[in-house]
C-alpha cells in the first residue's frame, strides 16, 4: 500500500459525540471505536503512513490484554512502556486498561544526553514504578534491556511481545476509583516521583478539557508532542479518544529536525483546527521561517483555532514574533490558548477561553520577588500572562506562607482543588503528604489571580536568593536573550556559592563566537546586562552550544545544568588571557 492510496479518519461521522463522560477511560475506548475516527501517524516529513481507526485500535488493544494475561500480568500491576509515537504503544496503553495494569509511559532516547544517562534515567524510574515487564522498540533494545537488567526488570520488545499467544480469557471489570495509569514527569531523574492518574480524575479533567476547548463536530488535532509528557500523553492522545476526535501525528524527533513540517501538516490536514505546543515550539517555527520568503504560498493556517500554549512559562515576545511570522498564512492571533496544568492534576487546570487570546499584565520586578523597592534604580516590568480560568468543578486559591488565601492581585503560593487532582505519588506517602492537604495540591508554583483567571510568575524552588533578595531566573534569561545572537534556551542561570562563601548568580551561556577575545567582550557584554537586572555582579560562564541540559520533552533543566556545572561536567570555553 503507497501514501497515494491512504485516506485518514474523518473529523465527523454519525455517533453522537460525548464529552469524556464515561464510568471509567475503558468505556472511552469503547465508545470511540464505534466511530470511523482514528490516530493517523505521518512519517518524517509529515507524509501519512499508517491509518489507525479507534474500531482497530480496540481490536488490537484486546488481543494484547489477553496477551498480557496470559503473560502473567493481573490487575494493579505495572507495565513499563517506552512511548514511542505509534499504533503499538497506543495498543498496549489500552491493553493495559483492560486488564486493570497501570500503564507506565517513559520517555524515548534523546539528543539531550548520552547512551549512559538514557539507561540510568529508564532504571530509576523502574526502580520508582517496579514493573513486571518493560517494553520497547527493537530499535533501542540495547538501551532499554540495559536499563531493565540494572533494575532486574523483565524486558521484551514489541515484536517479541506481539509472538505470545492471546488464548480467550475474561477480562476484569475496572472501576471509577481504579488506578489508571503513572504519569513521570518529563525531567525525572534521581528522585522520579510516579503521579497515580484514577480513571474519575482522567475523565474529569478530559471532560474539562473538551468542554474548555468547545470540541465541536468537525474538530480535528495535529500534534508532535511526545507521549510521554503529559500535554502530549493526556492532551492529544487520551483526550482525542474520550471526546471521539481524529488525529495526526508527527513524531517529536521529526519535528526536531525539521519543525515546519508540524505546520505543514496542520496546512495540508483537511479541517486541523487544534494543535498544542510549548513556547520553544512556535519560537523554533518563528525562527525558521524568517529566512523564507512567502508563508502565504507554502502554509494555510486560517483554520488553526486553537493553539495551546503551556507546560513551560509563556513568552508574549515569542507568541507576538509567531504572529507576525505567520499572518499571512491566515494565522490569528486570537487562535493562542494558554493554559497552566501540571500531571499532578492529570493535565490542565486553567483554559483561556478560546478566542480571548494572549492577554499580559505589565508587573514590577520587586512585586514579583517580593522585596522592596530599590528607588535609586528605575522600574523594571515583566510581562505576565494570563493562563485562563479553572476548568468545571476546579478550584484554585493563591495563599501565603501563613496558609491563608490572598486576594486578587496578591502573589503567591498557587494550590488547586478538584476531581483532576492525582490519587497520590505511587509508592510516596511522604511526597504525597507534602503537596496533598486536605485534598488541595499544593503546585509548587507562584502565582496571582485577577477576576478569576490566574496568572503565573514562576516556579517557586528555581527562585534565586541573594542577600535576602529574590530574583527570578526567567528574568535574567529572558534579559541576556535580548543581546544579539541568542536563542530561547540557550542561558541557565542560578544562584552559586563563591570562594568567599556569599552567593552569587551564575549564568551559563551557549556561545558561537570562536575568537577567545571576541569570547571575553561577550562576557562583559552579558555581565553588564545581568547586572542590569540584579543590581549585582554575577559569575558568567560561556559554554559550547547544545550543552545546556534540557528534560526529555526538551525544557530547559536548571537544575540538571546547576549540579552538572559544579560537578565540572559542564567546562566553559577558553577565553582570552
Amino acid at each position: 500500500m503507497t501514501d497515494a492510496v491512504l485516506t485518514p479518519t474523518p473529523n465527523d461521522c454519525e455517533l453522537p459525540r460525548i464529552r469524556a463522560q464515561f464510568e471509567t477511560f475503558n468505556d472511552a475506548i469503547d465508545y470511540a471505536a464505534k466511530s470511523q475516527k482514528g490516530l493517523n501517524f505521518h512519517d518524517m516529513r509529515g507524509q501519512l503512513e499508517r491509518v489507525y481507526p479507534y474500531s482497530e485500535l480496540r481490536e488490537d488493544a484486546l488481543v494484547m490484554a489477553r496477551r498480557l494475561i496470559a503473560s502473567g500480568i493481573s490487575k494493579e500491576d505495572r507495565v513499563a512502556l517506552i512511548a514511542e509515537t505509534g499504533p503499538d504503544f497506543a495498543a498496549l496503553f489500552c491493553a493495559c486498561v483492560y486488564v486493570g495494569a497501570w500503564p507506565v509511559p517513559l520517555p524515548l532516547p534523546t539528543t539531550f544526553g548520552g547512551k549512559e544517562s538514557y539507561i540510568d534515567q529508564l532504571a530509576v524510574q523502574l526502580q520508582s514504578s517496579d514493573p513486571a515487564v518493560l517494553i520497547y522498540p527493537e530499535e533501542i533494545a540495547e538501551m532499554a534491556s540495559a536499563a531493565a537488567a540494572k533494575q532486574g526488570c523483565k524486558g521484551e520488545s514489541w515484536q517479541d511481545f506481539e509472538k505470545r499467544a492471546a488464548p480467550e480469557c475474561d477480562l476484569p471489570k475496572a472501576d471509577p476509583e481504579d488506578i489508571c495509569y503513572l504519569q513521570y514527569s518529563s525531567g525525572s531523574t534521581r528522585f522520579p516521583t510516579g503521579v497515580a492518574v484514577t480513571h474519575r480524575s482522567l475523565l474529569h479533567n478530559l471532560y474539562g478539557h473538551g468542554t474548555s476547548m468547545h470540541l465541536g463536530e468537525n474538530d480535528r488535532c495535529v500534534s508532535w508532542l511526545p507521549w510521554y509528557h503529559d500535554m502530549g500523553l493526556v492532551g492529544c492522545f487520551l483526550s482525542l479518544i474520550a471526546n471521539q476526535v481524529s488525529g495526526d501525528y508527527l513524531k517529536p524527533d521529526a519535528f526536531a529536525r525539521r519543525p515546519l513540517a508540524w505546520l505543514d501538516m496542520i496546512s495540508r490536514n483537511e479541517g486541523t483546527t487544534l494543535s498544542y505546543s510549548p513556547t520553544f515550539g512556535y519560537d523554533i517555527c518563528a525562527r525558521r521561517i524568517s529566512s523564507q520568503s512567502s508563508v502565504a504560498d507554502r502554509f494555510d493556517l486560517s483554520r488553526w483555532r486553537v493553539a495551546g500554549n503551556g507546560a513551560d512559562m509563556i513568552r508574549p515576545d515569542v507568541m507576538q514574533s509567531f504572529v507576525n511570522a505567520f499572518a499571512d498564512a491566515g494565522f490569528k492571533a486570537s487562535a493562542f490558548t494558554p493554559s497552566y496544568g501540571l500531571a499532578e492534576a492529570v493535565l490542565a487546570v486553567t483554559v483561556m477561553p478560546p478566542g480571548e487570546g494572549i492577554r499580559v499584565e505589565l508587573v514590577e520586578e520587586e512585586r514579583l520577588s517580593g522585596t522592596p523597592r530599590d528607588i535609586s534604580r528605575p522600574a523594571r516590568y515583566r510581562a505576565i500572562v494570563n493562563c485562563g480560568k479553572t476548568l468545571p468543578d476546579m478550584k484554585v486559591e493563591i495563599r501565603g506562607e501563613d496558609g491563608h488565601a490572598r486576594g486578587d492581585h496578591q502573589i503567591g503560593k498557587v494550590w488547586c482543588h478538584g476531581p483532576s487532582v492525582m490519587h497520590s505519588y505511587f509508592r510516596n506517602p511522604e511526597a504525597t503528604d507534602d503537596c496533598l492537604v486536605d485534598d488541595w495540591l499544593d503546585t509548587g508554583d507562584m502565582g496571582y489571580l485577577a477576576e478569576g483567571y490566574l496568572f503565573i510568575v514562576g516556579r517557586a524552588k528555581d527562585m534565586i536568593i541573594i542577600n535576602g533578595k529574590n530574583h527570578w531566573p526567567q528574568d535574567i534569561e529572558w534579559a541576556v536573550e535580548q543581546l544579539p545572537g541568542f536563542n530561547h534556551g540557550d542561558i541557565a542561570a542560578f544562584a552559586v556559592e563563591t570562594e568567599g562563601g556569599e552567593e552569587s548568580p551564575a549564568v551559563l551561556v551557549h556561545c558561537r563566537v570562536s575568537d577567545p577575545v571576541e569570547r571575553v567582550r561577550l562576557r562583559e557584554q552579558i555581565s553588564d546586562k545581568v547586572r542590569s537586572v540584579t543590581g549585582m555582579s554575577c559569575v558568567v560562564e560561556l559554554v559550547p552550544p547544545r550543552t545546556l541540559p534540557r528534560t526529555s520533552s526538551g525544557k530547559l533543566s536548571r537544575a540538571k545544568a546547576k549540579k552538572l556545572y559544579l560537578a565540572g561536567e559542564i567546562v566553559p570555553l577558553e577565553l582570552a588571557a
